[in-house]
């Protein structure tokens, strides 16, 4: 899929093509054309692109988004509410409210932007590549870059052909979610510890919610909402007004995050969890960061930046995942955030107040 272009070198038709028309790689696009760089985007699915994800905007999310100009729709939430059983804890967020929207009109917002910016949206995949010093020869749209950008999502094929896949420890986690027609019970994102799963309730309209599942086991939705009781019981009069969607495995690793003249975006770029609600945070803030590399003539930098922007999700996620994985440590969560002063208010607004917060 890759190596020397075996006949004479052409002249590059884009400086950057991004492949895949997901946030990372619609934010990437917006990043790059405000830079000044002639860019395109290879996308072959409609948009707007649905996809199991938690859908609460954080404080910072929002910043990063009205800073690229895109005012998606959604509803606004105060903080973030861990609950287990009876107990729960609390942290308000210091300033601005998240906004809990639908993955849908977040992709149709971005989607919209890059559009109006006169960026091309090719409806194509990016089925092969071939490299060479001065550019990249993408198949499918057939076009040449002078930097392809893979932001094809959690199972990156451009990745894997790459060869930059790792394998991921640790038992595999999966998404599940579907959307209640049901007034929130709070203005807060929930997030319900059950015994094997966490379930996480976002307001996204004043009659709707969404229930995200992030869980070890393979196992139907409603059998996994019966394990957190009082949520069940809630939702029971409810009407599901979506499908149930899903994702996973959600570890996905990558040895690096350049080769050549391809850069990895996204969750393309490597992912460990959603436990943290940091996804798509990251996706909009490293797509910043990637075509900084490129504007400042540094792409050799972007492995190190990149470490360095991840760094706290990768240790907090981790830690949280080995206290999820031991029962007696996962019973402490809950407790630990409401009866430790400050420690569970600063952790959220740590996540909430970083440009490009997001949960899902």
């Amino acid at each position: 899929m890759t190596g020397a272009h075996p006949t004479a070198r052409a002249a590059a038709d884009v400086d950057i093509l991004v492949a895949g028309g997901g946030p990372a790689g619609l934010a990437t696009a917006l990043h790059a054309s405000r830079a000044g760089f002639t860019v395109a985007v290879a996308e072959p699915r409609t948009a707007p692109v649905d996809k199991a994800c938690g859908e609460g905007l954080m404080p910072g999310g929002v910043a990063a988004l009205h800073g690229l100009g895109v005012h998606p729709p959604g509803m606004p939430f105060a903080g973030i509410r861990y609950v287990a059983g009876a107990r729960h804890a609390e942290a308000r967020f210091r300033a601005d409210p998240g906004l809990g929207v639908r993955r849908t009109d977040l992709h149709d917002a971005l989607h919209d932007a890059v559009v109006k910016a006169g960026i091309a949206v090719l409806p194509a995949k990016v089925t092969g590549i071939d490299q060479d010093p001065d550019g990249v020869t993408a198949h499918g749209p057939d076009l040449r870059a002078r930097w392809l950008v893979a932001a094809d999502g959690l199972h990156s094929p451009l990745r894997r052909a790459l060869g930059l896949d790792a394998p991921a420890p640790g038992p595999p986690r999966y998404g599940l979610r579907r959307h209640y027609a049901v007034a929130p019970a709070s203005e807060f994102v929930e997030v319900h510890w059950g015994a094997r799963a966490e379930a996480y309730v976002t307001p996204v309209g004043p009659g709707l919610v969404g229930v995200a599942l992030l869980t070890g086991e393979r196992a139907p939705y409603d059998s996994q909402l019966a394990g957190f009781p009082e949520l069940a019981a809630r939702l029971a009069g409810a009407e599901a007004v979506t499908p149930v969607r899903g994702a996973g495995p959600l570890h996905r690793r990558a040895t690096h995050r350049r080769k050549g003249r391809v850069l990895l975006a996204g969750d393309a770029a490597g992912y460990i969890d959603a436990i943290t609600g940091e996804g798509v945070a990251l996706a909009l803030a490293g797509a910043e960061l990637l075509v900084a590399c490129l504007a400042d003539g540094r792409p050799d930098a972007y492995e190190r930046r990149w470490q360095g922007l991840t760094r706290r999700y990768r240790v907090l996620t981790g830690a949280l995942l080995r206290a999820r994985r031991t029962p007696a440590a996962a019973r402490l969560i809950v407790p630990v955030a409401r009866y430790v002063p400050g420690v569970f208010p600063a952790a959220v607004n740590a996540v909430a107040h970083r440009r490009g917060g997001f949960r899902g």
